[in-house]
């Protein structure tokens, strides 16, 4: 383990260079074992989610939670597995049994083919790297909406069709306010390559997060609507559809559609953590490994940074479930449409009155705040404070802007809804038995 983590930049090239040509190991023997790696990684963390879900849920309500198998519950997870794979799986008779059977394949599929550009840790830690692939993420991650159409469709069950409607409404209009949320960011990068997001946060020094509160924020409250999860899970909300798109669904089919839900969690949570967190980026970990030649032991340790910041907002998921109430439907398309929409676009424009104001400031009296543009705005101490005001200060302009224009809405202007409340004596009929006045 010492050899691995101190070993030279090409150890491991070395190693494989025994068995296999440079050119199979970059384009077929590398790729496998990183796509492996991620597959069971990601399986591992579905397996488990469950369990850390029901764990911390009985911590914040003072219970102990899944404790019969195995020490503290730990095989909670294979026993439920295994619970699935042995269940009878059934199919509705007149349902069409070709698109009911691939659905919960494409949404399985849309979630794990994202993983293949995600930047997890320098060098080795990064499966492939293409010049569009924030792109690739939002492009592809968007298939798994047609997964829940196609399971609800293909049931030939109202209850299934209402929550596949209700989840490609509901995805469809929270996918618009999360790419817009990320212009703000790839303003700065000056890329769309995610490895260039980082690379861009490492030599400005500066996690994205500093320069773009309001769109992180509105990033993190997309993509938990995307991933319908509370309080923003109307297509599965059991209270009014049953159980939504996979009524129908049982046994492994159904697994499915979960392993797709946790799957897509952890790509939206890797996705903020890259374009806002500085992704496998820290301050230290450079100076302690691959200033003093540890390669391997820096990409360890870049990847474990990674892997902290995920834990900290898949976690965020958790404690969200179980603080907030499930919002109404038309609540749900309001904050989408009325709220996060026109604040991504608000942000939008202060981040490029932001860049203009620090490049217009950049040598006026003498004044330093751009360093380079070479790999993104790399700015000065000054141009990031100025910087950071402005982020700041974007907070509370959207948030007056915002107050004013959506003043008249209904469903947020209380006060005025207690305006127009009306008191009023209704008719009453005459009674089923008359009243029989008393003898006197």
């Amino acid at each position: 383990m010492e050899l691995l983590f101190l070993a030279p930049i090409n150890f491991i090239d070395q190693f494989l260079l025994k068995f296999f040509s440079a050119e199979t190991i970059n384009h077929f023997v590398w790729p496998l074992l990183q796509i492996g790696l991620v597959v069971l990684l990601v399986t591992v963390w579905v397996a488990f989610a469950t369990y850390l879900e029901r764990k911390i849920s009985a911590f914040m309500q003072a219970r102990l939670g899944p404790m019969r198998v195995g020490p503290w519950g730990l095989l909670q997870p294979l026993a439920d597995g295994l619970k699935l794979l042995t269940k009878e799986d059934f199919v509705p008779e007149k349902a069409d049994r070709w698109i009911f059977f691939c659905a919960p394949y494409i949404a399985v599929a849309a979630a794990f083919i994202t993983f293949a550009v995600i930047p997890f840790a320098p060098d080795w830690g990064v499966i492939t790297d293409i010049n569009i692939g924030l792109l690739f993420v939002l492009a592809v991650s968007s298939v798994g909406v047609l997964a829940l159409i196609l399971a609800g469709w293909s049931s030939n069950s109202k209850y299934s069709l209402l929550g596949a409607l209700r989840s490609s409404a509901q995805m469809i209009s929270y996918e618009v306010a999360m790419g817009l949320s990320l212009i703000g960011a790839l303003m700065f990068a000056r890329t769309l390559s995610l490895s260039g997001i980082v690379s861009a946060q490492q030599g400005d020094s500066v996690w994205y997060f500093v320069y773009q509160p309001l769109g992180f924020l509105i990033f993190l409250v997309s993509g938990i609507a995307e991933n319908n999860r509370a309080p923003f899970d109307l297509p599965e909300a059991e209270s009014e559809l049953v159980a939504g798109f996979h009524t129908e669904y049982s046994g492994f089919r159904w697994s499915l559609f979960f392993m797709a839900e946790y799957a897509a969690m952890v790509i939206v949570s890797a996705v903020a953590v890259t374009v806002y967190l500085g992704g496998w980026y820290a301050p230290f970990v450079y100076r302690l490994t691959e200033a003093n030649g540890y390669h391997n032991l820096y990409v360890i340790v870049s990847l474990l940074v990674f892997l902290a910041k995920l834990g900290a907002i898949l976690y965020l998921y958790f404690w969200l479930r179980w603080t907030l109430p499930r919002f109404r439907y038309d609540q749900l398309m309001d904050i989408g449409w009325k709220w996060l929409i026109p604040s991504a676009l608000i942000n939008i424009t202060l981040s490029a009155l932001a860049i203009f104001v620090v490049q217009a400031l950049d040598g006026w009296r003498g004044i330093r705040t751009i360093q380079s543009l070479a790999r993104g705005l790399d700015l000065t101490a000054t141009g990031k404070a100025v910087m950071i005001v402005i982020g700041l200060l974007g907070l509370g302009i959207t948030g007056l802007l915002l107050a004013r224009l959506n003043w008249r809405s209904r469903d947020f202007n209380l006060k005025s809804q207690r305006r127009n409340i009306k008191l009023v004596n209704l008719p009453q009929g005459k009674p089923a038995v008359p009243v029989v006045a008393p003898a006197e």
